[in-house]
């Protein structure tokens, strides 16, 4: 076992404070991350306040992790001293089921390890997330990193809030010919625009908030929608090949799918815990429309997804923070008021 240094919640409404814990020793298969940056996504905050259960306090969360590889594993060939390198959600499945063998771990149908609020196969120790000054992970859980060094905080949300946009964008073959719709420009949303956008897509942001239209065509949108507003809605009827949907908060989901075509899809990323209200069967029969949803992103697309980053120059917006700035961070967050993710400099740790 190895010491590690961590920023924990040690209760639901406690401030966040030191801790230390023992990570695994290497493993032949294992890669050794020394974590610079970790996003912070609202998951990290239901985590830590307890609001998706026990998580076990002490708790380290932190899911959006890019470092630099300071040891290996004597079996582990796609990783070397030096290299920079990312953790996302997972850092094991069963490696059996279909799913697995389909590339697609994140819905691993024995169950996968959670980077935090899991347990370890390798010691059955609890996860412990980014929030700590390293981390040990199986090499093909480790992601290579292809953006410069000097640009490395702006890649570490591309881990969460990256994928999870970038799956159904792939998925429902997002491109040139597409009219795409991103619900919610926050943390998830504006890498939805971002990336939307890069895929050639016609891209269409929706925001309550008037005072958001520059800062949406900013980030990528060729139109913007005024959700609240329901002559601009209507003005867009049926015209919708996809819709990605990053609220959680309770919403009638029957007003996006009217938006849709024929054959359209809304598919839902945003986790929470309010219920939605239901569209009439009527309202999907009619076009053939579907509702879906879509959770994070498999390794080999996690890697598609930063390659295709580092060659177009997309990172996220994002707000530098000290480890001591974290519970206001988790204020602002609840706030909506964060441009666009809180990510925590990890040398702040000390």
């Amino acid at each position: 076992m190895t010491t590690a240094h961590a920023w924990a919640a040690h209760a639901a409404h406690a401030p966040f404070a030191p801790f230390t814990f023992e990570r695994r020793e290497l493993a032949p298969d294992d890669v050794r991350l020394d974590i610079l940056f970790c996003g912070i996504c609202h998951s990290d905050v239901h985590f830590a306040r307890g609001e998706w259960g026990d998580p076990r306090y002490p708790a380290v969360p932190g899911h959006e992790i890019v470092g630099r590889v300071s040891a290996v594993g004597s079996a582990v060939t796609r990783h070397k001293v030096g290299d920079l390198a990312g953790v996302g959600c997972l850092v094991d499945s069963c490696g059996h089921c279909g799913s697995c063998h389909q590339g697609l771990e994140q819905y691993c149908e024995v169950g996968g390890t959670g980077t935090y609020m899991s347990t370890e196969k390798q010691s059955g120790l609890p996860t412990y997330g980014g929030y700590s000054d390293f981390i040990v992970v199986k090499e093909s859980f480790v992601l290579r990193i292809g953006h410069e060094e000097a640009g490395l905080a702006a890649v570490a949300p591309l881990l969460c809030a990256g994928i999870t946009l970038w799956s159904p964008l792939r998925h429902w073959k997002a491109g040139p010919g597409k009219k795409v719709g991103i619900v919610g420009i926050g943390g998830l949303g504006h890498m939805g625009v971002k990336l939307a956008h890069a895929l050639g897509a016609h891209v269409v942001a929706f925001t309550t908030s008037p005072g958001k239209v520059d800062e949406c065509k900013r980030l990528g949108a060729d139109e913007v929608i005024i959700s609240r507003d329901k002559a601009d809605m209507a003005r867009h009827r049926h015209s919708f090949d996809l819709i990605i949907n990053t609220v959680s908060a309770s919403q009638d989901l029957g007003t996006f799918c009217a938006l849709l075509k024929r054959d359209g899809t809304l598919v839902m990323v945003g986790a929470g815990t309010e219920k939605h209200i239901a569209p009439d069967a009527f309202a999907l029969l009619g076009k053939r429309i579907s509702i879906a949803g879509s959770a994070i992103g498999g390794i080999a697309e996690t890697q598609e997804m930063l390659d295709f980053c580092a060659e177009h120059g997309i990172t996220a917006d994002i707000e530098l923070i000290g480890v001591k700035g974290v519970d206001a961070a988790y204020d602002r967050i609840v706030a909506s008021d964060v441009k666009y993710r809180f990510v925590i400099d990890m040398a702040t740790l000390g």
